[in-house]
């Protein structure tokens, strides 16, 4: 692309001026990426992609209408916006969509402070390959590994601007770089596996990978023999590989769009309690090196550090700008969006208040239950919080982990399960979401 994505986005904006928007925005992708996939000491997978993504979004008083495409040429751009023009004129008025009003417009960021591209050079395919063949062979060198399924290691580069007819426009660069392996441990029917991954910012930060592998193959080993557990109302110990999907879930309850809509279990409960009283939940968008950091929403509003819990009570909604004028409050500074959809209310980095005890303590003082280090399907009533999920993980008798387990569900309320977690002190403190392992006491376990 020979253009910026900035001159792209205003190149957009003058087009849909052109075609007789009274008001639009637009936004720009614009990136690359190479991948490497190896399986038994060989090349399996080499992919390398670049492109750009164009999104425009345009208003006729109340109404809008949103087009996308991958062809930045300016015949094609003065197509979108024509067409977007002809669809916003039949599109249905909606009294809460706009852009934000230019005193709510973020200015001075400082991008710099969030350091979220690396500047080292990118890596050659051969270099990802080395490392994916590393975490290979660490996984195959433990004892009781079977096979490795995937290796795999990866760098991408992407940048994005925004820009809108009430005057915004700013963008900002990310790169990234990955290593993953997934490990099989057994034989026919008695087969398990387990996996380690990471992905970071900059590449000095990754983690090596002989470690990665090595701990896929550990995992994936320490399943075999794995059986149900018993049924009945026991503890259950979230591995921290896994407890924030339950914050994941009540995020999704405090998400304004789901409020604005009536479909939350938490729609009653701002200003309560959710969490034990000495917890909070607290989302810092300006972590530097951190995947979910950003100066600015997708609506070109200041984001901020805010307590979404404090002290165990509901402060507050996740809001873009729509779902804020529904529900008569002022936007988070929340927005997200892609190329072809409007805004929607998501969150960034988030911390949950750390335990002042070990996963080890937490097992011990548990005495009989489950240790929780995968889990599949869902089944969670948006309505109501009823939660059951598909788990497998250890079985713990006197504070011991005594044997793995499968096939098994766990289930109970969201409302109740939230209001009595205990936090350890185990979080990784590099990832976005920032959770430890979370013990909740008295789930229904169903297993034989």
């Amino acid at each position: 692309m020979t253009r910026t994505p900035e001159e792209i986005s205003h190149d957009l904006l003058d087009a849909a001026r052109k075609a007789g928007a009274e008001a639009a925005d637009a936004i720009v992708l614009d990136g690359s990426s190479v991948s490497v996939e190896v399986r038994n000491g060989a090349l399996e997978n080499a992919e390398r992609s670049e492109g750009a993504d164009l999104g425009l979004r345009v208003f006729l008083g109340k109404r809008q209408a949103i087009v996308s495409s991958s062809d930045s040429r300016p015949e094609t751009l003065k197509a979108m916006a024509e067409r977007a023009v002809a669809m916003a004129s039949e599109a249905p008025e909606d009294p809460f969509t706009g852009l934000a009003t230019p005193d709510q417009l973020a200015k001075d960021w400082d991008i710099a402070a969030l350091e979220q591209f690396d500047p080292t050079p990118e890596p050659s395919a051969e270099a990802l390959m080395q490392d994916a063949l590393t975490a290979e062979a660490a996984a195959l060198a433990v004892k009781g590994v079977s096979q490795v399924s995937d290796a795999a290691a990866a760098y991408g580069t992407h940048r994005v601007h925004l820009a809108a007819t009430n005057g915004f426009s700013g963008g900002y660069s990310r790169s990234s770089r990955s290593t993953s392996c997934v490990a099989i441990s057994g034989e026919g029917t008695g087969m398990e596996r387990d996996y380690d991954g990471d992905s970071r910012t900059f590449q000095s930060d990754l983690r090596s990978p002989a470690e990665i592998g090595c701990t896929a193959g550990e995992r994936a080993v320490a399943l075999i023999g794995a059986q149900k557990p018993a049924t009945g109302t026991f503890p259950v110990l979230f591995d921290e590989r896994i407890s924030s999907s339950l914050i994941g879930h009540l995020l999704a309850a405090s998400n304004g769009a789901a409020i604005a809509r009536g479909a939350s279990w938490l729609k009653d409960n701002l200003g309560e309690q959710v969490l034990p009283e000495h917890l909070s939940l607290i989302e810092d968008p300006h972590r530097p090196r951190i995947s979910g950091s950003r100066p600015f929403d997708a609506e070109g509003l200041p984001t901020q550090q805010r307590a979404i819990i404090e002290d165990g009570v509901l402060t507050g909604w996740t809001l873009d700008l729509s779902s804020a004028r529904k529900l008569g409050m002022n936007s988070t500074g929340n927005a997200a969006r892609g190329v072809s959809g409007p805004p929607s209310p998501s969150n960034w980095n988030l911390s949950l208040t750390p335990g002042t005890h070990s996963r080890d303590d937490l097992l011990r003082d548990m005495g009989t239950g489950l240790l929780v280090t995968s889990m599949i399907g869902s089944t969670i009533n948006p309505n109501t919080g009823d939660y059951s999920r598909g788990a497998s993980g250890f079985w713990v008798e006197n504070g011991e982990i005594t044997y793995p387990v499968n096939e098994c569900t766990i289930a109970g309320n969201l409302r109740d399960m939230l209001k009595r977690i205990i936090p350890a002190n185990d979080a990784r403190t590099y990832l976005s979401r920032v959770v430890p392992s979370i013990l909740i006491e008295g789930m229904t376990l169903a297993g034989n």
